[in-house]
């Protein structure tokens, strides 16, 4: 079995056919998939799919490319109030993304300690999104020592993964890993320790080599898994088993259900 830690199955992209999306994803042993919001505004569409299938689960929070609509004194309290759906078991996606500048620094920051107070406040584990920021990523997440987490879709630097690790936080592979200029990425990911690895899809984006290019898909996380098992010289079944109670050990809220189709 194996876990999609991190889709978006609300957005357009899956609005025409999530039921064939999500049987696909079933017969290829993705029994769990969480999907992440990214705005608050839609985070009643995620717990409405959460609902409707048990194996799915659900999280509450701002991206950071959204935070300048949101970064304001009352967000953490929204966030608190959305996250007592029984579905919801993480808060983000939050973090900083410097490359889009979307939103100004300022508020990415504000939005970022709001969503790391919360999530202690909760005792939910954060959903880190970083980019070109490792520099004020690592020194939030300094100023909240209690919180928990995982930097999803890593594909940051090897010197961020090692203070990532120090802080304590879990470290995410999508199909970035098989890209073919992926190769510093692919050796971060062999000394990332097997307790402190999850794989994703970051779907409907980035989709894995062979189906680089066209939409991507819970299904999908197989191939990142076969990969990543390949560079930690592990079989697959062992690689698989080891990302899913990585994945519940961090999900404390989640629990291990069957797809029900």
């Amino acid at each position: 079995m194996l876990v999609d830690s991190h889709c978006h199955l609300n957005f357009p992209e899956f609005s025409n056919d999530l039921p064939d999306i999500i049987k696909r994803a079933h017969n290829l042993g993705i029994e769990t998939m969480l999907t992440v919001n990214t705005r608050l505004s839609e985070a009643h569409e995620l717990q409405k799919i959460a609902d409707t299938y048990d194996n799915i689960f659900c999280s509450v929070g701002v991206h950071p490319h959204e935070s300048a609509d949101y970064a304001k004194p009352g967000l953490k309290a929204e966030i608190i109030k959305l996250a007592q759906h029984p579905k919801v078991i993480g808060i983000g996606e939050t973090g900083l993304d410097y490359f889009y500048n979307n939103s100004p620094k300022g508020s990415q920051i504000d939005s970022f300690g709001q969503h790391l107070d919360a999530s202690i406040q909760l005792s939910l584990p954060v959903i880190i999104h970083t980019r070109d920021a490792d520099e004020d990523t690592i020194a939030c997440l300094k100023k909240y020592p209690a919180a928990k987490g995982v930097f999803h879709c890593f594909s940051g630097a090897a010197d961020l993964a090692r203070q990532a690790l120090e802080l304590g936080y879990y470290i995410s592979f999508s199909g970035i890993l098989t890209f073919k200029k992926a190769e510093e990425l692919r050796e971060i990911a062999k000394f990332v320790p097997l307790d402190r690895i999850l794989v994703e899809t970051d779907s409907p984006f980035l989709a894995p080599i062979p189906h680089r290019g066209k939409r991507n898909e819970p299904a999908f996380t197989v191939h990142t898994a076969e990969l990543l098992a390949e560079l930690k010289e592990l079989s697959f079944p062992h690689l698989a088993e080891a990302t899913t109670n990585n994945f519940f050990n961090l999900f404390t809220k989640a629990y291990r259900a069957k797809c029900v189709l």
